[in-house]
C-alpha cells in the first residue's frame, strides 16, 4: 500500500472510531474488559503496559484499574519532548498526576531510567486499524513500531503484544509493511483474532 492510499484509511478508519458516541464507547470498554481479564496471558502476567485513549480509541482503562487491583504493576507510555520520536514507558500508580505531552495525550512523568520494552509480559497497543492476520494500522509516527521492533526478528520474545480496537477498525485493505510489528493478538469487544491461527 502506497502512502496515499494508507492516509486515506486511516483518515477513514479514525473517523469510523469518533462516530462511537459516548455511551457505546463505554459499553466497548467494559466488554473489552470482560474479554480481557478472562484471557490467560493476563492472568499470568505481572508486567503489563497499557494507554491512555486518545482520539476515538477504545479505552483500557477498566483492565489498567482491574490490573493495579490485582496487583500487577503498570506503565505508560511516554513520549520524549526532544525531538527523537522516541517512545518510553514509565510506571503507573492509582492516583499519579499526569501531564499533556506535545500531542495533546495524557502521560506520566517519565523516570530517570525509562522501562525497557522487552521488560513487559504484556502490551496493550492503540491502533488506527487492523486486518484479521494482526498487522495493525497505526497513526503514522512509528512509535511502537520502532519501540517494539526487536519482536520483527524474535516474535516469541516478550512482550505478548496485544492490540486493542473497536470492530469498525477491522479492514482488509490494510497491508504490511516492512517496518511493522505484527502483534500476536487483537482484541475487540466482540472477539479475539489471533495471528498464529490466520
Amino acid at each position: 500500500m502506497n502512502k496515499d492510499p494508507r492516509k486515506k484509511l486511516r483518515s477513514s478508519l479514525r473517523q469510523a472510531r469518533l462516530n462511537i458516541n459516548p455511551e457505546g464507547q463505554v459499553k466497548a470498554a467494559e466488554d473489552l474488559h470482560d474479554l480481557v481479564v478472562e484471557q490467560d496471558f493476563y492472568s499470568e502476567a505481572s508486567r503489563l503496559a497499557f494507554y491512555l485513549s486518545f482520539d476515538g480509541e477504545i479505552n483500557p482503562m477498566p483492565i489498567m484499574q482491574k490490573a493495579l487491583t490485582d496487583g500487577k504493576l503498570c506503565y505508560l507510555p511516554v513520549i520524549s519532548d526532544e525531538g527523537t520520536s522516541e517512545l518510553s514507558f514509565a510506571p503507573f500508580h492509582q492516583g499519579d498526576k499526569l501531564t499533556t505531552n506535545k500531542w495533546g495525550i495524557s502521560e506520566p512523568p517519565l523516570i530517570q531510567t525509562p522501562v525497557p520494552p522487552a521488560s513487559f509480559d504484556v502490551a496493550f497497543v492503540p491502533l488506527v486499524g487492523f486486518n484479521k492476520h494482526c498487522f495493525r494500522l497505526g497513526m503514522g509516527k512509528g512509535f511502537y513500531d520502532r519501540a517494539f521492533s526487536f519482536k520483527s526478528t524474535k516474535r516469541h520474545r516478550k512482550p505478548l503484544l496485544v492490540g486493542l480496537a473497536h470492530d469498525c477498525q477491522l479492514s482488509d485493505e490494510i497491508v504490511a509493511s516492512s517496518w511493522d510489528v505484527r502483534l500476536e493478538i487483537v482484541i475487540t469487544s466482540k472477539r479475539i483474532y489471533r495471528a498464529d491461527s490466520n
